[in-house]
């Protein structure tokens, strides 16, 4: 009887093996290249006249091209959105995420890494953070990634730009590991680590790769490979060299047979650095190294459109036909949201402003489940429902019909009342639920 009892728990044992290889094989990969300040109209397949993007426009042919999708307007709140899901006056970061900053991710937020790691995912960042580092519980081996190689914040973050003793060096896990160090040829060296990692996954789980790129955030850097290869300037050699990088990666997944089920997302974390402050126009930085909005109304920093809409695609060849373009309102904690379901991850107990994008990627559903967005910079400042957005942070009513002018040209707050008082009340709803104001009123 023992040894019937003994063979029972081992056929089950077996059984669910099985099972949980099947699972594994099953769920895609995922790879995210998050771009930093690229703006809405600095890529070939959104645009540009001049920029040579192929690798980029190939991965926008082969699946959906948002046209679109917004995120926060600069980048912490943008990082916040990817990694947690939500918007970031939820998040108590209790203090700055850059140089000398003591902020970050408390424990109670479960991160996209921690997610799909508890799901049987190995998980790998390369690239900028910002999301925390003073205190080693903040950086990313300590929020759920197995490896990290980059930067805690952003590039400038070292004078003249900004007045910092504190050093800008390369981490591996939770260890600088260099400083000083030449920026000119970083593209390259998280690509050959993308490479590197790629090539060494196994497959017996599913892999969550994270490339967050440090350009083309000024100070701008090329390697000696890119610098004056473009006919845009530093700033299209940078660009070109970001889609050399992006074609790399394509490259190393077709080689090792992940391609097919692999979902691959690329986008930047906000619109491009135009209304650059003062203090980046020194040692070199020029206004002409600022990418562009293409036809949008504002950048960077602003709840116009120009600085939280930016470029995003979307690739998986075993579930999203390809070639699709889509004006579908989309938003950056769909892809926490999204990236959970595929990876059939446990979801945290707390609020999300995300949604499961599944259906809507796959063509089962012609809309997507986004209705509405809210645009924070510090306090509320838009908010957007259906083709109708609302802005209050000039302290008067912009109206925008999103559908007939996505340029935010024409303020429609006087002929629309009713309209402006209905998306008020949102957007006081929304301040009130997570803590902050509704500026402008």
């Amino acid at each position: 009887m023992t040894k019937y009892i003994l063979l029972c728990f081992s056929l089950l044992a077996l059984l669910t093996l099985g099972a949980d290889a099947l699972r594994g094989a099953e769920r895609p990969n995922v790879v995210i290249l998050f771009a930093d300040d690229m703006g809405y109209g600095d890529l070939g397949c959104y645009g540009h006249p001049q920029l040579k993007t192929p690798n980029i426009d190939r991965l926008a042919a082969e699946g959906m091209r948002l046209t679109s999708f917004v995120t926060g307007s600069w980048c912490v709140p943008s990082r916040a959105q990817l990694i947690t899901g939500r918007y970031m006056p939820r998040i108590q970061f209790k203090g700055g995420t850059g140089a000398g900053g003591r902020g970050g991710l408390p424990a109670s937020e479960w991160t996209l890494a921690e997610a799909l790691r508890d799901a049987g995912y190995r998980t790998h960042m390369l690239g900028k953070w910002h999301l925390g580092y003073k205190d080693k519980q903040f950086l990313p081996v300590h929020q759920g990634f197995e490896t990290w190689f980059g930067l805690p914040y952003s590039n400038d973050y070292i004078k003249p730009w900004v007045q910092t003793d504190e050093p800008l060096g390369l981490y591996r896990g939770d260890e600088m590991v260099e400083h000083p160090f030449d920026q000119d040829p970083l593209t390259q060296r998280y690509t050959a680590e993308a490479v590197k990692l790629i090539e060494q996954h196994s497959g017996e789980q599913p892999m969550l790769l994270y490339m967050a790129y440090a350009m083309p955030h000024l100070p701008l850097h090329a390697s000696d490979d890119f610098r004056g290869s473009s006919q845009f300037g530093l700033y299209g050699d940078v660009i070109e060299e970001l889609d050399w990088s992006v074609g790399e990666i394509l490259a190393a997944l077709a080689r090792q047979g992940m391609a097919e089920n692999t979902l691959v997302f690329f986008a930047s974390d906000n619109g491009p650095w135009v209304e650059m402050p003062p203090r980046m126009l020194q040692a070199g930085n020029e206004r002409w190294h600022a990418g562009s909005a293409g036809p949008l109304r504002g950048s960077k920093g602003m709840t116009y459109e120009g600085g939280p809409r930016v470029p995003a695609i979307l690739r998986w060849p075993t579930t999203i036909e390809p070639g699709q373009v889509t004006p579908e309102l989309v938003g950056m904690p769909d892809i926490y949201r999204t990236l959970l379901a595929v990876a059939e991850a446990k979801l945290p107990e707390h609020e999300l402003d995300g949604h499961d994008l599944t259906a809507f990627l796959s063509g089962a559903e012609k809309r997507s489940p986004r209705d509405d967005y809210f645009y924070f910079r510090g306090q509320l400042e838009a908010v957007r429902v259906g083709d109708w957005k609302l802005r209050t942070a000039s302290g008067e009513p912009e109206l925008f019909h999103m559908a007939s002018d996505p340029f935010e040209r024409i303020n429609r707050a006087e002929s629309e009342p009713d309209k402006v008082a209905e998306l008020t009340a949102r957007m006081q709803a929304m301040a009130d639920e997570v803590g902050t104001q509704v500026r402008g009123l």
